[in-house]
């Protein structure tokens, strides 16, 4: 057991199955821990903030916050590479984990606790993965908290009634707009996994396990639901792919990404260094509001960065430029 990392997490945490599907592909030996109320204490030991996934490592340290473990872990097993050779589709890579993460979590939990076909059935399952061994009277009543406390937190993503025709909107653009990028290739950038299909990826995952969602994906996006699963269980199917060939399908995923992501995540941390506590971005199909989020600002400044670090690739320029994305990233 000394030399096997152990991954607290939950089947229902996007991050969590994120940073498993990471370990696997990896072949990093681990160890999956269900965070219940029988691994509490091991569990507690590690976490400095009570949120999954948590990595108990070797060397007995714990890592929180699912892209950081990965940056961490990758530095121990850089092979296969999840980074494409090429600067500009490593960033593409980098900026599609980023949207995932933060964008793709946002569709993923608005529609998990909005409407009651989904309120129930996620209360449901995450009662009994926290008492594998209850009987039907302590399931109900985890379920019940459950649905008591989850039900009011949407407003950490933007979900509201006014918000909701909106959020579903975007989703079903998104599955359109993957499924044609996924038709005849395994993953985001060609025949392996990249950094950009583990943070989309765990999120569509859930997605796919949800009613509503769910259903949505089945009709519209088989492709997308082949590679949601696959992902589960990732492997190196050849090699990544160039830009000229991904182009065709990845550009109106990025034009996406720069229509709905990037304009709501800089007015995001505009609002929050202007101390405002709510503020509303206009983007196709409406405006949209929420309360600001302290994680998305401190992320955006990261991705920033990491733009400012290649943003002298000139193909990488026009890439950006194309897709409207170049003027929230610096």
């Amino acid at each position: 057991m000394a030399e096997v990392y152990r991954i607290f997490g939950s089947e229902m945490s996007p991050y969590s199955v994120k940073v498993r599907s990471y370990a696997r592909y990896k072949g990093i030996p681990h160890q999956w821990i269900p965070r219940t109320m029988a691994s509490e204490e091991a569990y507690r030991k590690y976490a400095r903030l009570p949120i999954v996934p948590t990595v108990a490592t070797p060397e007995d340290e714990g890592l929180q916050d699912s892209t950081p473990i990965i940056e961490t872990l990758d530095a121990r097993f850089p092979e296969p590479s999840i980074h494409p050779a090429d600067p500009a589709l490593a960033f593409l890579s980098a900026l599609i984990e980023e949207f995932g993460d933060e964008w793709g979590n946002k569709l993923m939990f608005h529609h998990r606790w909005f409407a009651q076909v989904d309120q129930l059935a996620s209360a449901q399952t995450l009662a009994r993965l926290a008492q594998p061994n209850g009987d039907e009277a302590e399931v109900a009543q985890w379920a019940a908290m459950i649905l008591q406390r989850m039900s009011t937190r949407g407003h950490f993503v933007g979900s509201s009634p006014a918000n909701a025709p909106l959020i579903t909107g975007y989703y079903l653009e998104l599955l359109d707009l993957l499924e044609a990028h996924l038709q005849g290739r395994k993953y985001l950038f060609g025949g392996r996994p990249a950094f950009a299909d583990f943070g989309l990826g765990g999120q569509l995952y859930e997605c796919s396990v949800d009613p509503t969602c769910g259903a949505g994906m089945r009709a519209r996006g088989p492709a997308v639901l082949d590679w949601c699963h696959r992902m589960m269980e990732p492997r190196d199917d050849g090699p990544f792919e160039t830009w000229e060939s991904l182009a065709p399908t990845l550009k109106p995923l990025l034009a996406y990404v720069g229509r709905y992501f990037l304009p709501w995540t800089a007015a995001n941390a505009r609002a929050l260094e202007a101390g405002e506590p709510e503020f509303t971005v206009d983007l196709p199909g409406g405006a949209y509001s929420q309360p600001p989020q302290k994680y998305h600002a401190r992320s955006l400044g990261v991705l920033r960065a990491r733009y400012a670090a290649v943003a002298d690739n000139a193909a990488l320029k026009v890439i950006l430029d194309e897709a409207g994305c170049t003027p929230w990233l610096v």
